[in-house]
């Protein structure tokens, strides 16, 4: 067993996928803050998965997280049960600065005995 499973008990895995606008699609711009709007759509667009990752590795969880073709973002958590409850809030309610979350759809939830990655990255 790991050592991140020794020192935090049960391991958790999740799926998930989330809905609205979460790639860095745009939005309504005001006058007040247009500049760093502007870099925000650029940096969600090019990285919009970046926040995910950081979010995650803050944590401490690892998995993995990837853009699809229908304009949702999907991916797999894993780690210790309290983390995974952790980062399904953070992706249900948080997100990155510019998107926007309408719902989140969790599958797959169940115990494991040993993590599957040893880090949290992005698939292209």
């Amino acid at each position: 067993m790991s050592a991140l499973a020794k020192a935090s008990g049960a391991l958790k895995s999740v799926d998930y996928e989330v809905f609205g606008r979460v790639q860095g699609n745009g939005g309504g711009l005001s006058v007040l803050n247009v500049v760093s709007e502007l870099a925000l759509m650029v940096l969600s667009h090019y990285f919009p998965n970046q926040y995910t990752e950081q979010e995650a590795k803050k944590l401490g969880v690892v998995g993995w997280v990837k853009n699809t073709s229908q304009g949702t973002v999907t991916g797999q958590v894993q780690g210790p049960e309290e983390k995974v409850n952790e980062m399904k809030s953070w992706l249900s309610r948080v997100g990155s600065p510019s998107s926007r979350i309408d719902k989140t759809n969790f599958s797959n939830e169940k115990e494991i005995s040993k993590l599957d990655f040893s880090d949290f990255n992005t698939r292209y």
